[in-house]
Parts: C-alpha cells; structure tokens; sequence
C-alpha cells in the first residue's frame, strides 16, 4: 500500500478532512496527516479521531533532533486545501511550517505531489501569488488551480471544494496499489 501525505491548511475545506482520509483510504492510499499550526487548532478537538483514523500521529511540527520519524516514506504529497500563505512560503522556500517544509523538500526527493488552493479572488490579485504557482509548477508540483481545479471564490463566499479532483490528480501520478 502507498503512502500518501495529506498537508492541511488552515481553510475552511480542511474542517471536511476526516472525510477526505476516508476517501482516500477507499482509493488505497495509506494516510499521514499533517497540518498547518492553525489547521491544527481549528482541528483540535478532532485530532485523536483523526489520529485513530489515519493509525498515525497527526504533525504539525517538526520532530526533535535524534527522534526517529514515526511516519512512513511518502509515495506521494498532497497539499490541500492550500492557502495563499502556505503557497508562497513554499515557493519562496520559507520553511518555519512542518507541512510546507517537507513540501518542499519533497521537490527535492522527487515525491510527487499535487497541490490544490483554496483562496479568495481578492488574494489573488497579489502579485506573487502567481509567481508562486508558476514556481511550484516548475519544480515539477502539480498546482490544480484555474480551469479543472481551483477557481477562487469571492471574499466570504463558500463554495464546494473539488478534494475529489485533488485525490484523482494524484492517484493519476501515483497508484495507491505500488
């Protein structure tokens, strides 16, 4: 069975997560769970469910030095939802967060990995947001946003994520049966 690392951003999408770790269960994936610092407090409550769920620990922060590494290699990332924060941290590189850290070291292992926005159509309008897309998608992420994955939102306005067009991307790169 593969393994599959779902990185959760503090969106609201993210509330739904406990589902989506059922989907791709469903598909095959062994799940690790990790999650942006305020992803993590949004989930609090939840996170012994969702440990119990997953049969891993749920991470939000770094392990110590010498601490041996309680999840399994990655077959694959998911980074979704993605905030506009945590997109450009990752493209830039700034790697304080455990989740955009290991995206992005991802890159350089060659993981796979697929990444799916969920930002408002003000956000956007930054210009490095763009830029950012542009350089995960050179380092070789696959960014679902535009025509056939993301496209933002107006300010306040909620509508259905598409996690089923993010975990199809990836099992599109990566069979969960490897």
């Amino acid at each position: 069975m593969a393994t599959l690392y779902l990185f959760g951003c503090a969106a609201p999408p993210v509330l739904d997560i406990s589902g989506v770790i059922e989907e791709a269960q469903g598909r095959g994936w062994d799940v690790c769970l990790g999650l942006t610092p305020t992803a993590a407090r949004w989930l609090g409550d939840a996170l012994p469910a969702l440990e119990e769920l997953t049969g891993h620990p749920v991470r939000w922060e770094y392990k110590l030095p010498g601490e041996v590494d309680v999840w399994p290699w990655a077959d694959a990332i998911l980074v979704a939802p993605a905030t506009f924060n945590s997109v450009n941290e990752w493209a830039l590189g700034l790697t304080s967060k455990f989740v955009v850290g290991v995206a992005a070291e991802g890159i350089g292992k060659r993981i796979p990995t697929v990444a799916m926005p969920c930002v408002n159509a003000a956000y956007v309008q930054h210009p490095q947001f763009d830029l950012s897309v542009a350089t995960l998608r050179g380092a070789g992420v696959t960014v679902l946003y535009g025509p056939g994955g993301f496209v933002p939102n107006e300010p306040g306005e909620r509508r259905p994520y598409l996690w089923h067009h993010a975990l199809d991307a990836v099992g599109a790169i990566v069979s969960p049966a490897s």
